[in-house]
Formats: C-alpha cells, sequence, structure tokens
C-alpha cells in the first residue's frame, strides 16, 4: 500500500526490537509513531512504510527523508524537528550542535530549551531520529532507541 491518501493506523511487531511500532496517517502523511507492546486490534499490518522499517531494523540503510511527515508542533519546535531530518544515518549530534544546525543559538538557554523541547514532543521518531542526539531528551523510548542506535551503528 503506498502512502498517497492513507489514513488510519498501521502497525506491525518486529522481533529486532521487540516492540511494535505503530504508525499513524492523515491524508497521506505520517502523524505519529509509537511503540505500544503488541499491535492494536483495528491496526492493519500491511503497509510499504512497514516493510521498509522492517528492512531498516534488519540492518538496509534507509534515511526516510522523503516519507510525508504532518507535524502539528509549534514553528520553534518545528525547525529544530527538520534540522534533526537532516542528520544523516549513522551520525550522532550533541542537543548544542542541532540547535546550531536548526539556526539557534546553543549558548542561549531559550534556544536549547526549545530544541530540547522538541526532541522530548517529537511525534514521529524513526523517521525524526531523535536517536542520533546525544543527550538528549527523547520521545523514543530507552530501549527502541539503543536499538535504533545499534542498527546504526551508534
Amino acid at each position: 500500500m503506498s502512502m498517497a491518501g492513507t489514513s488510519g493506523v498501521f502497525a506491525r511487531e518486529f522481533d529486532q526490537i521487540g516492540r511494535t511500532v505503530q504508525v499513524g496517517f492523515a491524508g497521506g502523511r505520517v502523524i505519529s509513531v509509537s511503540f505500544p507492546a503488541e499491535p492494536p486490534g483495528d491496526a492493519d499490518g500491511d503497509h510499504d512504510l512497514l516493510d521498509r522499517i522492517g528492512a531498516y531494523l534488519g540492518g538496509e540503510r534507509d534515511e526516510f527523508t522523503e516519507v510525508a511527515l504532518g507535524l502539528t508542533v509549534p514553528t520553534d519546535q518545528r525547525e529544530a524537528l527538520e534540522a534533526l531530518r537532516n542528520v544523516p544515518y549513522g551520525e550522532e549530534v550533541s542537543v548544542s550542535r542541532l540547535a546550531r544546525l536548526a539556526g539557534f543559538d546553543p549558548d542561549d538557554a531559550d534556544d536549547v530549551a526549545t530544541v530540547r523541547g522538541a526532541l522530548n514532543d517529537n511525534p514521529v521518531p524513526v523517521f525524526l531520529p531523535d536517536h542520533r542526539v546525544s543527550g538528549g531528551p527523547y520521545a523514543t523510548p530507552g530501549d527502541i532507541r539503543r536499538a535504533l542506535r545499534r542498527v546504526e551503528g551508534l
């Protein structure tokens, strides 16, 4: 199933992380990613993006940069999350480096707080890879974050 016009919830269990990846869509855009213990009963397990996530978890390099996202976050947090999306597979940045990449002042406490808030509130982990940031906070649960870091050799 392609993403164009997709709406609904899709979920699949992945042995590599010992959890389910649940992806929410609205109008063909990914609006949420979560990691429940089991797939919800009403979630469809058949979606191309879940196939790609499975391949990624199996070690296939995928940046997911062309995946359409529907972010409903404040503008300043959006800037931080868009910068996060540009951190390459297998590379790690600090919170202050991410602040610079987003056009914020890493020496300004309010700017750093904005970046940290964006990381904490990230609605679509994996596609906005907060696991590539050292010194979080993170929206991705710790066990999942560690698994994603292992996949990318971090």
